[in-house]
């Protein structure tokens, strides 16, 4: 513990007269010790009252650090002689490099490298229609309401969602028969075409794994933005209350290829609804259906703006040039 400073009043008093008034000593001396007592006790001693200090007693927490190893400090510690490598050979003696097979031809100098990692492969959990059917039958899943996320991880069905959301698949279609509302990241065509033969619906939903944490928590909607349920006034501490009790709202995709997804119907996206009579679902190719009507545009508008057909050798005229 720090040393406790103790100054006899008789020097303090004297330090302060010597000082003149706009000296910065007196102005200090009640903040280093702040019961001083006057100078016209000159007998009087400071009284030990400083709090005591806190620096010398911290410690980290339980389990913040790991106690080191140490090696070769005798029989007693577990760790001695060999120091736990063993005895004899290569691993004891020095270090062995990752795929070192003892000097023979390494393995993939024999068999060569094979595959690769998709790093643009998504993250899902796999929801297969044979175990949907199989939850639906012991009464776990309600189908007279959308079946969500929150409810495959409630009911169990799915031990946990991964990152990306989850994947309807098609195992064993022909045992589904009860017509079923599923909400879902991703969906196979067989999937789809199963549950729509049941009298089922099948929509995919765009989905983070910031926004499936909430979901399961409970703080936000499993299948809709916020912004289509009603707000409550603020509250006094200025944040909103929503009448459903969620507080966070769904993202849409920000990427061309999730854009893309859920832009088509033959998917089941949610998006499918924003495109226009003949569009198709891709952000860059455009239909025949969207280029003549286009084409047709500009052509009306040139018109607008007098300007008459385009002449053989490629060049433009105007309507009642006479050269």
């Amino acid at each position: 513990m720090p040393p406790r400073l103790q100054f006899p009043v008789r020097t303090s008093c004297i330090v302060s007269k010597s000082l003149g008034p706009n000296s910065i000593a007196p102005f200090l001396l009640p903040f280093l010790h702040p019961q001083l007592p006057s100078c016209s006790q000159p007998s009087q001693r400071l009284r030990n009252n400083r709090n005591a200090s806190v620096l010398s007693n911290l410690t980290s927490p339980s389990g913040a650090y790991s106690k080191k190893i140490r090696r070769g400090r005798g029989p007693a510690s577990g760790k001695g002689k060999t120091s736990g490598r063993g005895h004899k050979g290569q691993k004891q003696h020095g270090k062995v490099p990752r795929g070192f097979t003892g000097g023979q031809t390494k393995e993939e100098v024999v068999k060569g490298k094979r595959g690769f990692k998709n790093v643009f492969a998504a993250e899902l959990s796999p929801l297969n229609l044979d175990r949907l059917q199989t939850w639906i039958d012991e009464g776990r899943l309600d189908t007279s309401k959308p079946i969500t996320l929150k409810e495959l991880n409630d009911s169990r069905c799915l031990h946990g969602v991964k990152a990306d959301g989850v994947k309807l698949l098609a195992r064993d279609a022909h045992k589904l028969t009860h017509p079923i509302n599923i909400v879902v990241s991703r969906a196979s065509a067989s999937a789809i075409d199963a549950v729509e033969r049941a009298g089922g619906q099948v929509m995919t939903r765009y989905y983070t794994w910031q926004s499936i944490r909430r979901i399961l928590r409970g703080q936000s909607h499993p299948t809709g933005p916020l912004e289509n349920f009603p707000i409550n006034p603020p509250l006094a501490s200025g944040r909103y209350e929503y009448t459903l009790g969620y507080r966070y709202r769904l993202p849409n995709p920000a990427s061309r290829k999730a854009i893309e997804y859920y832009r088509d119907p033959a998917h089941r996206g949610y998006l499918a609804h924003t495109l226009a009579e003949g569009e198709g679902p891709s952000l860059f190719f455009k239909t025949a259906v969207v280029q003549a009507r286009e084409r047709e545009k500009r052509l009306e508008a040139k018109k607008a703006k007098g300007l008459g057909q385009t002449a053989k050798d490629g060049k433009k005229r105007e309507e009642g040039r006479l050269w």
